[in-house]
């Protein structure tokens, strides 16, 4: 259990007593960081998909244990989301620390707004994939938006400075 506990919290991350999913998704984003020092952005977007899929079964085996659906201590599924974004947005050496910060905003708003069809996988799809599939799709929207915004801020902010 412990283990599983390590994994779904995100490094215990999720065990924050205020604002468990930001404070999760800060975690995800420094070590998304950290591993587009080395890693290609594709590699992290197969990496985002292959821990959704271990994730899904370990939530539904911790919701067993617990009792309780989508408790605010699993945070797997933002590090799922902040990587996904992370990974679709356009991140270059030159730009992540630019970019890195719009992601994780975009990310925020979506999860925590859960417009449209995000929210709706949030009401109605139960187990792990209810849990992780509202973030995936909140990673491809804010992925999305970030990489609108910081190609707006390119053509228009940045040849003015």
């Amino acid at each position: 259990m412990n283990l599983r506990k390590f994994f779904l919290t995100v490094c215990f991350s999720g065990l924050s007593p205020k604002a468990p999913g930001t404070v999760g998704s800060i975690v995800a984003l420094f070590l998304g960081v950290l591993l587009l020092q080395y890693i290609h952005e594709s590699t992290l977007f197969l990496l985002a998909f292959l821990i959704s899929v271990i994730a899904v079964k370990q939530i539904n085996k911790y919701e067993e244990d617990v009792k309780e659906h989508d408790s605010k201590e699993i945070v797997i599924d933002e590090l799922a989301g902040m990587w996904i974004a992370l990974s679709i947005c356009g991140i270059t050496p030159e730009n992540i620390y630019y970019l890195a910060p719009i992601a994780f905003i975009y990310f925020r708003i979506f999860d925590i707004w859960k417009p449209s069809i995000i929210g709706r996988i949030d009401e109605n799809v139960k187990g792990g994939w209810g849990v992780m599939g509202d973030d995936i799709v909140a990673g491809f929207a804010a992925g999305i938006a970030a990489s609108g915004t910081y190609f707006l801020i390119e053509k228009f902010i940045l040849p003015t400075i």
